[in-house]
């Protein structure tokens, strides 16, 4: 039986249209990435419980009442830009509300 963080990079791969790396990053000779795939470096990391899981999870409840996506935004000091953490069941709302802005 797999361990759960391999079935679950088999899930995030399959999401994505291609395969789990096999072995261990580099040592499987395709990619240092978690998933094997053209144009993106995916690292995936399971753990019974993570802080960004735990605040995303809070402000699902607050924009449920208000019928709305929840969306977490992060950044850093002394960096351009911010992160965005969203459920992927919600990746293609929040692209789409994206391209909205762009047009």
């Amino acid at each position: 039986m797999d361990k759960v963080w391999k079935v679950k990079e088999r899930m995030i791969a399959k999401y994505f249209g291609t395969v789990r790396t096999p072995l261990s990053g580099f040592n499987s000779k395709h990619t240092g990435a978690d998933i094997i795939h053209e144009r993106l470096f995916v690292e995936h990391k399971h753990r019974k419980k993570h802080t960004l899981v735990s605040l995303w999870d809070s402000v699902k409840v607050l924009a449920r009442k208000e019928n709305k996506i929840p969306v977490v935004t992060v950044s850093q000091h002394g960096r351009k830009g911010f992160w965005l953490f969203i459920h992927s069941d919600d990746l293609t709302a929040v692209a789409n509300q994206r391209l909205k802005v762009e047009k």
